[in-house]
This record gives C-alpha cells, sequence and structure tokens, in this order.
C-alpha cells in the first residue's frame, strides 16, 4: 500500500479523495493554488504545496510543480480526481518516469479513451455496441454525403478529440451536411488543436445510460451496474441516479456483463466509466472515461463499495477487493450537481458564501469543500456540492430527496437549489419518463 498520496486537484473531489486516503491509513499531500489556500481538503491534508497563482494552467495543470510537489513531500503516487489532468497519457507517462504511481489506467488506455475515433474501433472490437457512423475521420464533404446516405438522416458530427458539446453539431437533411460539417470542423480546431470530426446516427429521444467498471489490469474486469444521466444542459450532467428507471434486470445484466468482458479482456486497471445512448431498447456506445467521474457517489449508495478505495487498491497492486457474484445492488440513489451559478440563466456566481447548512437524515450524503465564510474563485468550475439521496426504492428516493432540497441552504450566492426543488415536483421525472433533451425544452419553455 501507498505510504502518501499527493491529491492533483480541488474542491469536493481533492476532499472525497483525501477522506479515503486517510480511512486506508494514507498521509495525504494537498497542492492549491494562491486562490485556494484556504481550502478544506488544504486544512485537512498532512501537508500543503502552493503550486501556482490561479489560472489552472499555471497551478493545476502545471506538471512541473506537481512532479515538484511529490519529490519535496516524497508523495509515491498522486490521485487525478476528475478534470485537470486526470485523463492526460502524458502526465501518467511523465509519472512513470519519475517512478510516481498514476492512480488510474495505463497511459495507453488512456490515449486510446482519449481518442473518440480509436475509441469506437476498440470497443467494436471488444464486442460493445456503437453508434452506426463513420469508421473513421471524415475526410471531405462527398465522403460526409455517403456515409450519412448510408446510415440515414438525421446524422451527428463531432469532434475526434473533444467532449462537452462542441465541435458537435446535427445534419437533418443532405442540405444542412455541408454547414454542419464545417462549423464543426472549426469548432473541434479551435477548442482542441484537431479539427478531425466523424459522423455518427443521430439518435432522436435517447436515454444516457453509463456502465461503472473496476479493472484489475489483469485480466479481471467487474461492472458496478449502470447510472441515468439524462438529464442534461448543454451536453453537461445535471442530474444522475442508479440504477436507470428505464432498465430492467434482464437489460443491466447484459449489457453489464458484455462491458466487464470487454474491460477484462483490454487489460484495463482501476477505475473507468462506459458511456451509452439507450433507444428502444438498444445500447450504443459514445465515450469511455478514464477516470472516476463527478456521479461516481450513487454507484456506492447501492452498492456499498467504495470506488476510491478501490483505485487505490488496485494501483497498489492489491487487485479488486470484489468478485462480480459479490456486488448486490441495494434500493436507488439520486445526485444532484449543486452549482454556484444562476438557477435560470447559468451564469456563474462567485463570491462569499455567508451560511451554508446542508441536510441529514437516513439516506443523506452531502460531498462538498465549501463552509460558511468560504469565498468561491471566479477560475475554476462551478459545482460546489453534490447531493446524493439513496432509498429503499426510488419513490422513497424521491420522497426523501424532496424533504433533503427544502432542508439545504446555501446563502450569499446563488445556486442550482431551485432548479432542483422544480424538478421533484416534476411529473415526468417522478414517472422517470425523461431523455437527453428533455431539460433543455423545459428550460426553453420556463423562459
Amino acid at each position: 500500500m501507498f505510504q502518501k498520496i499527493l491529491i492533483a486537484n480541488r474542491g469536493e473531489i481533492a476532499l472525497r479523495i483525501l477522506r479515503a486516503a486517510k480511512e486506508l491509513g494514507i498521509k495525504t499531500v494537498a497542492v492549491h493554488s494562491t486562490a485556494d489556500a484556504d481550502a478544506m481538503h488544504v486544512r485537512l491534508a498532512d501537508e500543503s504545496v502552493c503550486i501556482g497563482p490561479p489560472p489552472s494552467r499555471e497551478s493545476y495543470l502545471n506538471v512541473h510543480q506537481i512532479v515538484a510537489a511529490c519529490e519535496i513531500t516524497g508523495a509515491d503516487a498522486i490521485h487525478p480526481g476528475y478534470g485537470f489532468l486526470s485523463e492526460n497519457a502524458k502526465f501518467a507517462d511523465i509519472l512513470d518516469a519519475h517512478n510516481i504511481t498514476f492512480i488510474g489506467p495505463s497511459a495507453e488506455h488512456i490515449r486510446v479513451m482519449g481518442d473518440k475515433i480509436e475509441a469506437k474501433k476498440t470497443v467494436k472490437r471488444l464486442g460493445i455496441p456503437v453508434v452506426p457512423g463513420s469508421d473513421g475521420a471524415v475526410n471531405d464533404e462527398n465522403e460526409a454525403k455517403r456515409i450519412a446516405a448510408d446510415i440515414g438522416y438525421p446524422v451527428l458530427i463531432k469532434a475526434s478529440a473533444g467532449g462537452g458539446g462542441r465541435g458537435m453539431k446535427v445534419a437533418r437533411n443532405e442540405a444542412g451536411l455541408a454547414e454542419a460539417l464545417s462549423t464543426a470542423r472549426a469548432e473541434a480546431g479551435a477548442a482542441f488543436g484537431d479539427d478531425a470530426v466523424y459522423i455518427e446516427k443521430y439518435l432522436e429521444k435517447p436515454r444516457h445510460i453509463e456502465v461503472q467498471v473496476m479493472g484489475d489490469g489483469a485480466g479481471r474486469a467487474v461492472h458496478l451496474g449502470e447510472r441515468d444521466c439524462s438529464l442534461q444542459r448543454r451536453h453537461q450532467k445535471v442530474w444522475e441516479e442508479a440504477n436507470s428507471p428505464a432498465l430492467n434486470a434482464e437489460q443491466r445484466n447484459r449489457i453489464g456483463d458484455t462491458v466487464a468482458k470487454a474491460m477484462a479482456d483490454l487489460g484495463y486497471s482501476g477505475a473507468g466509466t462506459i458511456e451509452f445512448l439507450y433507444e428502444n431498447g438498444e445500447f450504443y456506445f459514445i465515450e469511455m472515461n478514464t477516470r472516476l467521474q463527478v456521479e461516481h457517489p450513487v454507484t456506492e449508495a447501492i452498492t456499498g463499495i467504495d470506488l476510491v478505495h478501490e483505485q487505490i487498491r488496485v494501483a497498489s497492486g492489491g487487485g479488486l477487493s470484489v468478485r462480480q457474484e459479490d456486488i448486490r445492488f441495494s434500493g436507488h440513489a439520486i445526485e444532484c450537481r449543486i452549482n454556484a451559478e444562476d438557477p435560470r440563466t447559468f451564469v456563474p456566481s462567485p463570491g462569499t458564501i455567508t451560511h451554508f447548512h446542508t441536510p441529514g437524515g437516513l439516506g443523506i450524503r452531502v460531498d462538498s469543500a465549501v463552509y460558511s465564510g468560504y469565498r468561491i474563485p471566479p477560475y475554476y468550475d462551478s459545482l460546489i456540492g453534490k447531493l446524493i439521496v439513496h432509498g429503499r426504492n426510488r419513490v422513497e428516493c424521491m420522497m426523501r430527496l424532496r424533504r433533503a432540497l427544502d432542508e439545504f441552504v446555501v446563502d450569499g450566492i446563488n445556486t442550482t437549489l431551485p432548479l432542483f426543488r422544480d424538478l421533484v415536483g416534476n411529473l415526468d421525472i417522478a414517472n422517470g419518463d425523461y431523455d437527453i433533451h428533455w431539460l433543455e425544452n423545459y428550460l426553453s419553455k420556463a423562459d
């Protein structure tokens, strides 16, 4: 087991990792920018190192400073959390060269799954169902027309190196294809430095279903069920739940077993998430995230398995602590992402939190690193906390969520709490009847 872990992140995920490490008896090192000197994880870590000024590129993305912090403190491993350097293959390579363990998959697997085209080819070879579309990058308009005619309109143009909805355009007919192709390329080049795009069949009303996997890197992998992340705004997840209200046990086991076998065959190590679009009983691969997900707590709630413990255990050479037959799903869990944003315009709302009170009681978990008097800096992601609620079934979970949202108090800034109070009372949400377009449509009608 590791002696000391450096946490290369900030906010609630840094605190989440710190707690897991402490439970395992491992010392922790917090790195931080000057803007985060008073952050909770900095206060609670055994050691802390300032790695630069507020801009991420000069601090949390500054590989040289992070490696130097490891050498100064004697940390023998780094947990990257999510975002920042968590899916940076070059960073994993550099750590390996310095004999520092990267708590995550191999650089090779990060590279393959970070390239949307290579990822699609790889999972298809491993038996995971994919969305019909081009086998690789589309090089010109004529090729795009041939592929689109073959799979049928509407089609989706997507950036090969992208994410978060950038470099993604829909063409509903041949007349709109050229413009969609040109716009997607321009956005991809500007955002990622790579204008390669590919084409997929556009699904009209799919759900976003993702499967959590853990691999030991030696040919064994397990799945921990699925999460439904269909409530999204601008391709960013807002509300996640496990298990999905759209799936039955047979569907859940079928896609879970398919994914676990594929990851075992790949020799995948650590936590990963295979994301699908799901429509009319069929799953279509869209991407793999080779890291811990923001929404991992809902999986922990229904399985009782600490995913960060498993990540650390696997990275240290201890292997998985569970077999597939050991994993049982209990009840239902929902996570709401609480952002420091205006609940209608979603404009970020940095500032000082004057009062912060979290809900409690059976089945309630709040992952947050803020506190009364904490000043939210304007430089980073607006996520300030996650409310996770667990119940014996979805009905109980929704009732508990409604009560927890009423108890949650954040004063001094705007937050998205009012949005969730609206959603929890909506009939479609109560019935689990929504798709990836539902929230955007709901918000547009509210305006």
